[in-house]
């Protein structure tokens, strides 16, 4: 008989290999992290830990800089026993780090301005790459005798010169659908972010300068092959090849496959009818999401031509306004057509489609005609419905980002503009529904192409932040960028070489990678896929040992292998269009290094960008409330942003809530301002305090805690003013300790002394007060760039003229010369 000590060893020998498999790990953005953003790391455990504290440490030093409480997420959603999110925001102080939780070490990671320096012309690699015709990659070329014309009422197998674009993925098949979306977005990225974008390549695409921005450069690549593939009005193509394509691995300038064509490719008309030249039709319904995509394209190309191409952008300008015709003529989608296989791109909305052409070309044109235009067909959607569904078959609902509401929510006509605001708000709403307690707060659906879901999500949470400076969303779009450049279950970037050194898709679905041994760099792989999905997929066959297979338990796969077509196949129109993200952030960067906010001798803020025209309007209250009406009417008025800090005691008197519920309505910033208007340091000697750690800490959660009753959280609302605008630099330690921004007005702006009366010695008039602010403006290096100018919300009655009351007049001024009201964000 065995002694039950010999079981109870037979048992341990059979767990350990569980206990040893068992792992805890720190994901993070491998690039980095802007000082100023959101900052969050995502901890995974196997084991159920309850985790009570995170540190970050300095790499060099190994120091403890940073530490705090992480919050706890579904970890079940990832196949984990364990997930905290590890937010560090408030730690702005450039260098190289490593966090730590429990036994558990992240790569050391830089907070930096210039960590995505570069990353934008990055993923032009892979577009250059992709190019069909001459290929730079492989100095050769390819694909010269393109194409002959099938499909055609009358001109079917002739001859039609449609060499160029790219080839859409791994395989080599050319598509309208895509290669116009990707060249708008190079397009829309290079709008919005000019400076973002070098010159270190031709035209055609070799190494070397030629005065023009290399994404104009890849831009006008498409641009030109557009217009080979609309050579007349009303004559349009969408694709060249088909399914027959899908022969195994092969670089295109050794591309044998045969189409029954000589050396030539099938060319497929525009019908606007269900299309297919075998058994396999699509289900195509009109001519309007191909030609108002044509249409987008042409007119933005044109506008951005026309400084140093003034006859090209005159071609543009011409096919523009033919294709938005040929668009309205016959409303419906115009999707991809197959052959050997009943699958292809089921493009399945065409409204968005019209939208965006529409705007383009009231981009292009001036005309207030096409913003008419534009809104009514946005009306019709006014939410993505992926983003409303969390559904989608392959492409269903492409464009997967809507860029023609962020240009109408930019529109001149305040209900327009406020409507796709509105629109905008929603679809991000959805997701941040869908993402729930997910520890990466993903709220994508993971269908095939899930990263392009990714980057339009973070696309239009960036692009609703700036338009509107609501930072309710931040977190999200933070989280949503972090999870493309590694902050995942797998720990990966999913940009082939990006970062370098870093953990990237080094072997994806490419016949690049397979006949040359390199990876795709630049490329935006597919991304990961539900495990459904994965599971009914045939023809997978991973090729190597899976180096994520502990962390393919969750809901959604992925693998760095050539064999996994599904997650880890680059596409050429998912990496263009992550050109205005890294431009953004690349320009974000810039701006932070270069106009940083200006601080005062204690460590205030005290003004915000000093090179952009913004005027940052704050309003404190505690006690006084008699202006708070006509301040918020004169606003409106104005259609002008602002902040206002109120202490404790104000949020909590019942007098006050008709309007703290009107200012949250109106999307104004509300901060904190103390809870009972505490005096922190002696008025005649500065560095001497009068309250002690405890009680400022005490006090200022109080203040937050009424906050919280509004719905404002303290993630939301960092800018923290002290009362009576008075501190020192102890009271700036301890608050940005509490991960707070302490403010001040901008010296030299006497606004915030229309608190006095006439029986006071430093009494100043409105009209002295004014008169000074302007004065200001004129004699100032920076005039009122970037200026924190503070009005009290009211002001005692003794005073008789209330600086309130005269807000209007100073909206004007600052209108008339050319400064926006802005909140702080």
């Amino acid at each position: 008989m065995k002694h039950p000590a010999f079981f109870l060893y037979i048992l341990l020998i059979l767990l350990l290999p569980t206990a040893l498999r068992a792992e805890s790990v720190i994901r993070i953005n491998q690039l980095g992290y802007l000082p100023e953003a959101s900052k969050t790391a995502v901890f995974l455990s196997d084991s159920p830990i309850n985790l009570a504290q995170f540190e970050l440490y300095n790499s060099l030093t190994d120091e403890k800089v940073f530490d705090a409480k992480p919050v706890a997420a579904d970890a079940s959603i990832w196949g984990k026993k364990a997930a905290f999110r590890l937010d560090f925001s408030s730690f702005t102080q450039t260098g190289g780090y490593y966090l730590k939780a429990g036994a558990n070490q992240s790569p050391s990671f830089r907070i930096d301005h210039n960590v995505y320096d570069g990353t934008a012309d990055f993923i032009l690699n892979y577009m250059r790459q992709q190019r069909c015709g001459f290929n730079p990659y492989l100095k050769d070329s390819c694909h010269l005798h393109d194409g002959i014309i099938v499909d055609h009422p009358t001109r079917s197998d002739e001859h039609i010169d449609v060499t160029g674009g790219w080839h859409d993925a791994s395989d080599y098949l050319q598509y309208v659908t895509t290669s116009a979306n990707a060249t708008y977005q190079m397009l829309f990225a290079y709008h919005q972010n000019p400076t973002a974008f070098g010159d270190a390549y031709q035209a055609n695409g070799l190494p070397g300068k030629n005065g023009i921005p290399d994404i104009l450069d890849e831009a006008r690549w498409g641009l030109e092959w557009l217009l080979k593939m609309n050579p007349a009005k009303n004559e349009m193509y969408n694709q060249i090849a088909d399914d027959r394509d899908h022969r195994g691995y092969r670089l295109p300038n050794k591309d044998t496959v045969s189409y029954g064509l000589g050396k030539s490719r099938p060319v497929y008309f525009v019908t606007g009818k269900p299309q297919g030249l075998g058994s396999h039709k699509n289900r195509s319904t009109g001519v309007a999401s191909t030609a108002a995509k044509y249409a987008s394209a042409f007119a933005l190309g044109a506008k951005l031509f026309q400084a140093n191409d003034p006859g090209f952008a005159s071609t543009l300008s011409s096919k523009a306004s033919d294709a938005w015709e040929f668009a309205q003529s016959d409303p419906g989608v115009c999707q991809t057509a197959c052959v050997v296989s009943p699958y292809f791109y089921e493009e399945g909305n065409y409204l968005d489609d019209m939208e965006l052409a529409a705007a383009s070309l009231q981009e292009m044109t001036g005309e207030e005609s096409f913003s008419k235009q534009a809104s009514y067909w946005g009306n019709l959607e006014p939410v993505s419905p992926w983003m409303e569904l969390h559904r989608a078959r392959h492409y269903q609902y492409y464009p997967f980002v809507n860029l023609g509401h962020a240009w109408l929510a930019q529109s001149n006509n305040p209900q327009t503009s406020e409507q796709f605001k509105a629109f905008l708000k929603q679809g991000l709403e959805d997701l941040k529904r869908y993402a729930g307690d997910d520890p990466f707060l993903i709220g994508v659906p993971f269908v095939w192409c899930s990263n392009n879901f990714v980057v339009a999500a973070t696309t239009q949470a960036r692009l609703y932040r700036q338009i509107t400076g609501d930072t309710s969303f931040l977190k999200m779009e933070a989280a949503l960028t972090d999870w493309l450049l590694g902050c995942n279950p797998w720990g990966t970037s999913m940009i082939c070489g990006l970062p370098a050194g870093g953990d990237y898709p080094a072997k994806p679905h490419s016949s690049i990678t397979v006949e040359l041994g390199e990876t795709t760099n630049g490329g935006l792989v597919d991304g990961p896929v539900y495990q459904h999905i994965y599971n009914s997929l045939r023809g997978i066959q991973l090729l190597e040992a899976d180096e994520y297979a502990n962390y393919q338990g969750g809901k959604a796969v992925y693998h760095d292998d050539i064999g996994d077509y599904s997650s880890n196949e680059p596409t050429m129109d998912g990496t263009a269009s992550l050109s205005f993200l890294l431009s953004s952030l690349e320009a974000e960067g810039q701006q932070q290094a270069d106009k940083l906010p200006i601080k005062d001798s204690e460590g205030a803020l005290i003004r915000m960008n000093p090179s952009n025209k913004e005027v940052y309007l704050i309003f404190s209250a505690h006690d006084l409330n008699n202006g708070g009406k006509t301040i918020l009417n004169t606003l409106n008025k104005h259609q002008a942003q602002a902040s206002f800090f109120f202490t404790g005691d104000f949020y909590a008197q019942p007098s006050n809530k008709q309007l703290i519920r009107k200012l949250i309505a109106a999307g104004h910033y509300l901060g904190a301002h103390s809870d009972k208007h505490l005096l922190y340091a002696d008025w005649s000697k500065r560095d001497s305090l009068l309250v002690s750690r405890t009680q400022f800490e005490a006090d200022l959660k109080s203040n937050y805690q009424k906050m919280k009753d509004w719905g404002i959280e303290a993630s939301t609302a960092p800018f923290f003013l002290p009362p009576y605008e008075w501190y020192n630099q102890a009271v700036t330690d301890w608050a940005h300790q509490m991960g707070l921004k302490l403010i001040n007005f901008t010296p030299g702006i006497r606004t915030n002394a229309d608190y006095t009366t006439p029986n006071m010695p430093n009494y100043r008039s409105s009209e002295q007060i004014i008169k000074e602010l302007k004065s200001f403006e004129k004699e100032d290096p920076h005039g009122l760039n970037g200026a924190i100018v503070l009005i009290h919300l009211g002001a005692e009655d003794k005073r008789p003229d209330k600086l309130f009351d005269r807000l209007d007049e100073i909206l004007i001024f600052l209108n008339e010369k050319g400064y926006k009201p802005s909140r702080l964000r």
